[in-house]
């Protein structure tokens, strides 16, 4: 299994994926930089904390929307034909036919990736997170960064997870296409959760909103959890920019779910895997 996880990075790294992610994120540090810099240029001084306070918020939602984003699409764009491309370029042919149970090789492709995508991710909850701190000051609430850090790690397997058992279904470019709108279906009950709030709408409306924007959420959690780590991470000072972090954070029931979501996908993956013709 070893073996399958180091050629599962060597692989991401061969195609140059990692690299190009890591120039165009030094690139969007850089602005993010720039950007949180002109943000919190009032709160240097330190005197008026409440400033300082929904300053840095602002800064960690307008971070994290792009993180969200950068980690979901290289959890999907680097797992979405691990199973059906390599089926049909004849690499997983003969690679089955070595001594190697099927479940060894689909354990240690969904490990290779969850472990490499969750360490990009982690390097880039870490620089948001300290960019944020040299313009605007961070919590020193180190549970809330914690916990956060968990949320944000949690999309990984959740993504990975929903990818694999796509590749196991359909072709490399139809599961492309899948997890995409996959995605956009759980964003967008987000954003429909979050915009509700400042529409001038009846309660009645406002309840089907939210049914609705639940209903997508639970379609794909990642966004999810992503929207409940900003909550944590800014201690509820997010809804400065309702378009972004506006809205009821996710519940902790939610945050369950998305626990047993990644666990089932896990799971069915594995199942069909191992019962699927090549």
């Amino acid at each position: 299994m070893k073996t399958i996880i180091a050629s599962t990075w060597q692989e991401m790294l061969r195609r140059k994926m990692m690299l190009i992610t890591f120039v165009l994120t030094v690139l969007f540090l850089a602005v993010f930089w720039f950007i949180a810099d002109t943000v919190g240029a009032d709160t240097r001084n330190g005197n008026d904390l409440l400033l300082q306070f929904t300053r840095r918020s602002a800064i960690l939602s307008l971070g994290f929307f792009f993180g969200g984003f950068v980690v979901a699409f290289l959890a999907i764009f680097s797992s979405f034909s691990v199973i059906s491309g390599e089926s049909e370029q004849g690499v997983l042919q003969s690679v089955l036919t070595r001594p190697i149970p099927r479940w060894k090789w689909y354990v240690g492709r969904w490990i290779g990736y969850v472990s490499l995508i969750g360490a990009y991710a982690l390097l880039l909850f870490a620089a948001i997170l300290l960019i944020t701190h040299a313009h605007a000051g961070m919590t020193r609430d180190y549970g809330d960064i914690w916990i956060s850090l968990l949320l944000f790690l949690g999309a990984v397997p959740v993504l990975i997870g929903a990818s694999m058992v796509g590749s196991t279904l359909f072709s490399g470019i139809g599961n492309g296409v899948f997890m995409t709108m996959l995605y956009g279906a759980g964003w967008l009950g987000g954003m429909v959760e979050k915009v509700r709030g400042v529409l001038p709408v009846e309660p009645d409306v406002q309840a089907t909103l939210s049914r609705i924007g639940a209903l997508l959420s639970l379609l794909m959690p990642a966004d999810g959890l992503n929207r409940r780590m900003q909550f944590v991470l800014t201690q509820g000072a997010g809804e400065t920019i309702p378009f972004l972090t506006g809205g009821n954070p996710p519940s902790n029931t939610f945050v369950w779910y998305a626990g047993i979501f990644a666990i089932f996908a896990f799971g069915l993956g594995l199942w069909l895997f191992k019962r699927k013709d090549f």
